[in-house]
């Protein structure tokens, strides 16, 4: 092979591309049709490349959360203490959750999740609950949390001289610092939603530890709080009388649990419903919680964002068989649940934000519970079968309409008083009630009472034949207070004095298991019983109402058992954006 013909045919030969020039020059040789076509192509190739690159460039971009923006929260009511040590209103409530943070926290999806504490656990016996607090936890002056503001805050709840309203959670609770990092609970018997009471705000021992009992509730601290929380306070801006108008919160940068994207949050107070719809109209606030289903429907209509989830209160009328004998017969029971429209009230009282419930816990509480039993009947068939109930029974509709049955001592009547308090809701619910049950042949009557009277005079001498009436269950589910034949009489809340050994024993294991599958059996045995025994006839769930910004993200409302935990994934929400390549981001 000659020299020549290897060089020609050589991998390693050399290419040289065209100067600009010579293009140049050739371009200019183009006759006018070849030079049209030449730059319409090289145009083309231009656009298409960066398309090309965008989209490239687009493929590999995510968007991500961004600090920045500002949220102004309307709230009904000023705070009187942010402590959450002390009783306070909702407002103050709203902004101990934003300020303080505990050992635990709750999230939307109803988990308890360490905050402060890094991990703990719990001895075999389920009596010592042993928590290891973060490394480089802070208040928002600064000083270091430890475990002396640990006991030091649950010693102080336990002070029968304080008399705080989270002393009942803490009472045979003995607290034990083992170290700086490490606080220990012990119990007298086991307790299994005991993890709930360590989401408690934690005071900084070296503020409060100077302040006398008679002196705390008084200190400035109350209104200017420092804390461990998202969220710290810039500013507070008073009208002339010292009310304050506004608290400035902006996100405290070492909380425990990250820093918070929303750059500003301003919670201002109103004195009723009207003026915080109001400023939400005018565009004085952004949200605003807990307004009537009628303002609501008024605001969406309008294009307001709307955001809901169901409130964990079960509202009913509970039968107090001992001052009405008529309510012991167990087919009158029954036949008023059957007769019962709920639907008809949720659509009609709570325009559509709720849930009928036929049970005495809310929707959901247990794994695949919606709330009803059984599907509903139309109004006739209703009617009817209510009806049937009764006459299968021995019952009989008098001259005046009333249902009667002999019995051995004597005639009875169906004939009973509905006690309510006097509220907008709760009356007509009353009135719906009655409307129901005279179709049957029930004679009711409503008695509507103030809220003071009816929780003084009705509700503590337990003198009401039905009282229609809202519990507020809790995030554990503990239901002892509501149902154990124990809590019959005042200060117990057993409203149906509802005695059943069977359902006692299922709810003391359920509140002393830590295995949830035994816990979660237990409380479906519960519903069962009282289902069976009907000492109540349960209506609906209400929604909570949130009413937000349409540009807030992150926002996941949950599982909330009050309106102040609408906030419990406030660390996540977000109105700002950027846009960064995927593997820039946390996998």
């Amino acid at each position: 092979m000659n020299p020549e013909d290897y060089e020609e045919n050589s991998p390693s030969r050399t290419f040289r591309l065209p100067k600009t020039a010579e293009i140049e020059e050739a371009v200019r040789s183009f006759p006018l049709l070849e030079k049209t076509f030449f730059y319409f192509f090289a145009v083309l190739f231009v656009v298409s490349a960066l398309v090309l690159v965008w989209k490239v460039n687009e493929y590999f971009m995510v968007q991500v959360p961004a600090s920045g923006g500002t949220i102004t929260e309307g709230v009904i009511g000023y705070p009187r203490y942010i402590n959450p040590l002390l009783p306070i209103t909702d407002s103050g409530r709203d902004l101990t959750d934003l300020i303080y943070s505990g050992l635990m926290k709750a999230t939307p999806d109803g988990a308890l999740v360490p905050d402060l504490a890094k991990e703990y656990t719990i001895s075999p016996d389920g009596l010592t609950y042993t928590f290891t607090l973060k490394d480089n936890v802070y208040f928002q002056d600064g000083t270091p949390v430890t475990a002396d503001d640990i006991e030091f805050t649950i010693n102080k709840v336990k002070d029968p001289e304080l008399k705080s309203p989270e002393m009942a959670n803490w009472s045979g609770v003995t607290v034990t610092k083992l170290n700086d990092k490490q606080i220990q609970f012990t119990l007298t018997k086991p307790y299994a939603p005991f993890l709930q009471n360590t989401i408690i705000g934690i005071l900084p021992k070296h503020i409060w530890q100077n302040i006398d009992n008679d002196e705390f509730n008084f200190t400035n601290y109350n209104i200017e709080p420092i804390g461990s929380g998202p969220y710290k306070i810039e500013s507070v801006k008073r009208d002339a009388e010292g009310l304050p108008e506004y608290y400035h919160l902006v996100p405290f940068a070492q909380y425990a649990g990250g820093k918070a994207y929303v750059s500003n949050i301003f919670v201002r107070f109103y004195t009723n419903e009207k003026d915080l719809v109001n400023a939400y109209s005018s565009g004085q606030v952004t949200s605003i919680n807990s307004i009537s289903p009628d303002d609501a429907q008024a605001l969406k209509s309008q294009g307001a964002r709307i955001e809901t989830t169901p409130l964990p209160r079960v509202f009913g009328a509970f039968f107090n068989q001992s001052n009405n004998p008529v309510l012991a017969n167990h087919e009158v029971r029954d036949a008023l649940n059957v007769a019962v429209d709920r639907q008809a009230m949720v659509s009609t009282i709570l325009d559509g934000y709720g849930s009928p419930i036929d049970g005495p816990l809310p929707p959901n509480a247990l794994s695949g519970e919606t709330g009803l039993r059984q599907a509903q009947l139309s109004d006739d068939d209703r009617i009817a079968a209510a009806k049937k109930i009764l006459t299968d029974a021995g019952w009989a509709l008098n001259a005046q309409g009333v249902m009667e049955k002999k019995t051995k001592t004597g005639d009875q009547t169906l004939s009973f008083s509905i006690s309510t308090a006097n509220s907008a809701d709760l009356s007509q619910a009353a009135s719906m009630l009655k409307d129901d049950w005279t179709k049957i042949g029930a004679q009711v009557t409503v008695k509507l009472f103030d809220v003071g009277d009816l929780n003084q005079n009705v509700i503590r001498t337990r003198k009401y034949d039905a009282l229609l009436f809202g519990e507020i269950i809790g995030r554990d589910l503990d239901l002892f207070a509501f149902w154990d034949s124990s809590q019959r009489n005042d200060p117990g809340l057993n409203i149906a004095e509802y005695a059943n050994s069977t359902v006692d024993k299922l709810l003391e294991d359920a509140r002393t298991t830590s295995d949830a599958d035994k816990q979660l059996d237990d409380y479906t045995k519960f519903e069962d019983a009282i289902y069976t025994d009907t000492p109540a006839v349960f209506l609906y769930s209400p929604d909570f109402i949130y009413v937000v910004p349409k540009n807030l993200q992150g926002l996941t409302l949950g599982d909330i058992t009050t309106p102040d935990e609408r906030f419990l994934g406030v660390k996540s929400w977000y109105l700002d954006t950027d846009n960064v390549w995927k593997i820039f981001t946390k996998q």
